[in-house]
């Protein structure tokens, strides 16, 4: 799994270091983090470089609204200037339903609308043939679902659809805390094919964002915790190299 034809680049300074190369082909990816850690952001960049890359993407947000993920997104990387563009043009598409129409739905039908959840990313996906997407985030189908077993039997669903097409995917997931010391990965995060996790660590007056990679099926990584940034330019990863 050494050639770079068998894997996605993030093209994020520092975090291909990390893996080696990039994310193998076909991988399923949990990019798991506490409030403010940067999920969205992170798994935005990485389709926005992928676009630019010439590998169409495809960003769907169940959290925010479309609009919302992309205003946020120009104002963070104010020097992705191109971001219009690229939607435009078709190579990034950036699509959702509001957040608020899957939380309510009532109770009986909740495996339905998880059925409905998956044709909606499939159709996304067929709008411009996209061969990377970010999920942003697979929280929201834990509340929508309620029950711990149906959450599972959902989350194997959704790895397995994306499998059998071959697309690679970043999919956020919140985590209780954004300590290191006090996280709790739930079970159904194991399902993914990797996972990344992002802390802030430190005292409160000074929390320093940091980033592990903790599994990646497939291929080897570091196991190095490095720090990292957000910055105009989009993220900067602290490796020591």
């Amino acid at each position: 799994m050494d050639s770079d034809e068998e894997r996605v680049k993030t093209y994020i300074d520092g975090l291909d270091s990390l893996l080696f190369g990039g994310v193998p082909t076909g991988n399923q990816v949990l990019i798991a983090g506490g409030p403010g850690t940067g999920k969205t952001l992170m798994s935005f960049e990485i389709l926005y470089n992928c676009a630019k890359n010439g590998i169409p993407s495809a960003f769907i947000a169940l959290e925010e609204q479309p609009k919302n993920v992309i205003k946020n997104a120009k104002k963070t990387f104010s020097k992705f200037p191109d971001i219009d563009d690229l939607i435009s043009k078709n190579k990034l598409i950036v699509d959702g339903e509001d957040p608020a129409l899957r939380v309510t739905t009532p109770s009986d039908s909740q495996m339905y609308s998880f059925g409905n959840m998956l044709s909606d990313i499939e159709a996304i996906t067929k709008e411009n043939d996209a061969r990377v997407i970010a999920i942003d985030s697979v929280s929201i189908i834990k509340l929508m679902i309620g029950d711990p077993f149906a959450y599972r039997k959902s989350m194997i669903a959704l790895v397995s659809s994306l499998r059998r097409k071959g697309i690679t995917s970043f999919i956020t997931a919140d985590v209780s805390s954004s300590d290191r010391d006090k996280i709790r990965f739930s079970q159904e995060f194991f399902i993914f094919d990797g996972i990344v996790a992002l802390y802030a660590n430190g005292q409160e007056d000074r929390r320093v964002p940091t980033l592990e990679v903790l599994k990646m099926r497939g291929s080897n990584h570091s196991w190095m915790l490095s720090p990292y940034e957000i910055t105009e330019a989009g993220f900067r990863i602290f490796t020591g190299e």
